[in-house]
């Protein structure tokens, strides 16, 4: 499995455990900047990732809705929204 999986055009999946550490949230903020206004990308983690949800509010504020779509114990999901 990749760590960036394109489903379809409206399901774009980041499976963070496959993402090396020093890279992962490079990476994931690489696939977020690029979706269009209205589309989204559903982050699968083995954490809760609160801290990259503090770096993407601090860096990039307004720019994403998130809601969690499962949270824990052994696997979190957050659907990111690009509303600008």
């Amino acid at each position: 499995m990749s760590a960036v999986t394109v489903a379809s055009t409206d399901a774009i999946i980041i499976s963070a455990p496959l993402i090396a550490p020093r890279f992962r949230h490079e990476t994931i903020f690489g696939v977020l900047n690029a979706l269009p206004e209205g589309y989204s990308a559903l982050l699968l983690n083995d954490h809760d990732p609160k801290p990259l949800l503090y770096q993407l509010e601090a860096e990039k504020p307004g720019t994403f809705r998130y809601e969690y779509v499962e949270q824990g114990p052994e696997r979190f999901a957050v659907r990111f929204t690009r509303t600008a």
